[in-house]
This record gives structure tokens, sequence and C-alpha cells, in this order.
């Protein structure tokens, strides 16, 4: 079992930057791939971007591709999301996700993962 608090969300002026941590529970946090989605009003869930247990591996969605960087420090039980030249279109609640993992692989699809935060808003502003 883990549980997952993001923080970190905001308000910004399309072009800033921000960066979500989001921390886990428990003392097993290295054998779990992480994940962040997002979810605007009125739509589904995207995938944004995914790390592997080790960090060795990450994959992106192509709309954040280059401008959002997945990071995780294993010590800290913490995977950050770094989100740089943000869009009006960014908008949205962002989730980060955890499964267990026994090799160094990502997952992008909702269902792949057992456990979810609470989210946290970021919105983008002309």
């Amino acid at each position: 079992q883990v549980q997952l608090v993001e923080s970190g969300g905001g308000l910004v002026q399309a072009g800033g930057s921000l960066r979500l941590p989001c921390v886990a529970s428990g003392r097993t946090f290295s054998t779990y791939a992480m994940g962040w989605f997002r979810q605007a009003p009125g739509k589904e869930r995207e995938f944004v971007a995914a790390i592997s247990r080790s960090g060795s591996s990450t994959n992106y969605a192509g709309s954040v591709k280059g401008r959002f960087t997945i990071s995780r420090d294993n010590a800290k039980n913490t995977v950050y999301l770094q989100m740089n030249s943000l869009k009006p279109e960014d908008t949205a609640k962002y989730y980060c996700a955890a499964r267990l993992s026994t090799y160094s692989s990502t997952y992008s699809r909702p269902s792949d993962y057992n456990y979810w935060g609470q989210g946290t808003q970021v919105t983008v502003s002309l």
C-alpha cells in the first residue's frame, strides 16, 4: 500500500514554469513505477509522463515532450514533474500514480496504476 500526495499547483502565466512534487508514503518507493496524468473539466484523464522504478526510463505524451520533465528521488520518496513553457491547454488537475513494477518499465494507461493521489490544480492564463 502506498499513499501519494501532490503539491505545487497554482496559477501561472503562459510561458511560465511550475514543479509538481508527489510524495509517497512507505519504505518501498523504489519498487514502484510512477506516472503523471491530468484531467481537464469534461475530458478524460490523459497520460502526461512516466518513469521507471529506478529512474532509468522515462516516457512522455507528445503534447508535453520537450517541455515537461519527470524525475524521481528514491531517497526522498518523491517524484517530480517539471513543467516549462506552459500553455493554456496545459490547464488541468494533475495526478500522480504508482504501481509495483519488477522491471525497468514505464506505463502510460490509467488502468496500469493501482494508487492515485488527490491531484493538484494547474491553471495557465494567457
